[in-house]
């Protein structure tokens, strides 16, 4: 019998793909989320559209379910989580998700859930080297993570450990860096650094100039989808509960990614620097716990990773750019 996976934040970029990855290994999904995939249809074999703060939507989904994937989440990039316009809602929103989750999954009789946590979970201080931040695992406390949505994802790791505890169900729990690649956010606001830097340069006429937030001497790793879902699925199905990193250790500036999509352009753009919101001033995956406990490691360049994303993102903006205007 086909084992049942219930996918939270199935409309979402990681969600969308983690259910095509789901169904390639043979399994039956209901995925569940408050929007439709804005990119793709769904793969599920069950889709619901609701509102996982909803006591009686999370009880109904999770009925007849073995295990639960948690990626919903009120979440977008710097311009979204850093304002500080949104933090109310932000927790809210996903604790109340979290909560959900695991109440009526554990009362249903859930056996395991994968709570997909952040590293923005990490604390500040230990980030404010941009060439040698601190992001081991073991290093979350002293905890003061720079957003209240780092907050929230510390507090949901200890509820889901806390129910493991407790409860005796089982819990896998990833701390996630910077996932990026095509059928994600591109624009509107809640999109992360590659996919806005691509539109960027794809918008921008040869020879001109894009914008880059603060100096761009601020640095991060990104991951590709599909290295970030072969990370998940080793971690479900191993013995290890977790956190643990799931991210690349090729760390990069802003101002680099900008012009490695510069490169894959073909174009001659300048980079501006403006004054906007930035989080941590380093930020890098540590995966020596990962290769310790799952013997694996994300091996895909940013480069190629990028190049793809850029393809992808370049047909959304043309299609775009052709609809017609309804007068």
């Amino acid at each position: 019998m086909k084992k049942r996976i219930l996918v939270n934040g199935a409309g979402g970029f990681i969600g969308g793909h983690l259910v095509k990855r789901l169904k390639s290994e043979g399994f039956w999904v209901r995925g569940v989320d408050i929007k439709e995939h804005e990119y793709c249809p769904t793969h599920a074999d069950e889709f619901v559209l609701g509102d996982l703060r909803d006591q009686n939507l999370a009880r109904a989904v999770v009925q007849d379910i073995d295990e639960v994937y948690q990626l919903a989440a009120d979440m977008g990039g710097a311009g979204y989580i850093f304002t500080g316009e949104h933090d109310a809602c932000v927790m809210h929103n996903s604790a109340t998700i979290n909560l959900n989750c695991l109440e009526y999954g554990r009362m249903a009789g859930v056996k395991k859930f994968f709570y997909s946590s952040s590293a923005c979970a990490y604390p500040e201080y230990n980030q404010l080297d941009a060439d040698n931040p601190k992001c081991s695992e073991d290093s979350a406390y002293p905890a003061a993570p720079d957003s209240e949505y780092g907050w929230e994802k510390l507090f949901s790791e200890r509820l889901y450990l806390a129910y493991m505890r407790n409860y005796g169900v089982q819990v896998r729990i990833a701390r996630f860096h910077n996932i990026f690649g095509p059928e994600g956010t591109w624009c509107g606001g809640r999109e992360k650094a590659p996919a806005a830097i691509c539109r960027k340069v794809i918008e921008c006429p040869d020879g001109g100039g894009i914008e880059i937030w603060g100096d761009g001497k601020q640095t991060r790793s990104f991951l590709y989808i599909d290295e970030c879902l072969e990370g998940v699925r080793r971690l479900v199905e191993s013995d290890f509960t977790g956190p643990v990193n799931i991210g690349s250790e090729e760390m990069v500036t802003i101002n680099r990614l900008a012009e490695m999509a510069i490169e894959i352009s073909g174009k001659r753009l300048s980079i501006r620097h403006i004054d906007g919101p930035l989080g941590v001033r380093g930020r890098n995956s540590d995966n020596r716990l990962i290769r310790e406990k799952l013997g694996w490691g994300p091996s895909k360049s940013l480069y190629a990773g990028l190049a793809k994303t850029y393809a992808w993102i370049e047909t959304q903006v043309n299609a775009a750019d052709r609809e017609p205007v309804l007068a």
